[in-house]
């Protein structure tokens, strides 16, 4: 075990949720109860889905967001293609990371990047 921060993502859909997840590498842990799902990337990216309790998450109002460093922006890109927000492909940013934007289930924020930098 290593010293770790993890998120718990609350969500309508588990299923959909986690699918999505699967998507950018996710996989559950074997551990990972059915009502709970504990996902892992294999680089040291890991998230919690629980489910949420009525009413908390409002269709276009989820304040959750989340930021996955990841060196395979472009490949990850490719997966994703006509979901990503803004212009629709990775770009440097001024804050020096090269990235691109998810809209998840339930609305959350996911941004991929990695540092421009590093590229």
């Amino acid at each position: 075990m290593q010293p770790s921060l993890i998120a718990i993502l609350p969500c309508n859909d588990l299923d959909r949720t986690e699918a999505f997840f699967v998507r950018l590498g996710f996989k559950r842990e074997k551990n990972s109860p059915g009502d709970y799902r504990m996902l892992a990337d294999g680089f040291g990216g890991q998230i919690h889905l629980n489910p949420a309790v009525d009413g908390w998450l409002v269709p276009g109002r989820n304040p959750f967001g989340l930021y996955l460093y990841r060196e395979d922006i472009d490949e990850l890109a490719a997966v994703f293609r006509g979901e990503i927000l803004g212009d629709g492909d990775p770009s440097d940013k001024p804050w020096g990371m090269y990235e691109f934007a998810l809209n998840a289930p339930d609305d959350v924020l996911v941004r991929v990047g990695w540092p421009t930098r590093l590229r």
